[in-house]
């Protein structure tokens, strides 16, 4: 199992960078446990902290329709239906 490191609450990424950065003996091990469980996220805790978290209930075909998609591009589903959104809600506002 994984162990979970505490970390402080970053501004920005650029402040979660330094954190990580000085912190290279308490991290390495948990980066390489993670990476081999499969557990290894992407993006960063700063990024994170700063979206929402929705649910919405979609067609089971739909969703397999998004992960097959997704598969091709070498995405996760979630993170292409949520590609998908942003895209067509600039679209839709005119901002592209």
């Amino acid at each position: 199992m994984t162990k979970t490191l505490q970390t402080p609450d970053f501004k920005n990424e650029t402040e979660e960078a330094a954190w990580w950065d000085s912190h290279p003996d308490e991290t390495l091990a948990i980066f390489e446990q993670a990476a081999k469980d499969g557990t290894l996220g992407r993006g960063t805790i700063a990024r994170r902290a700063q979206t929402s978290r929705t649910s919405i209930r979609l067609d089971t075909a739909d969703i397999e329709m998004a992960k097959t998609i997704a598969e091709k591009r070498g995405l996760r589903y979630q993170t292409y239906l949520k590609m998908v959104i942003h895209q067509h809600l600039l679209k839709e506002s005119g901002s592209i």
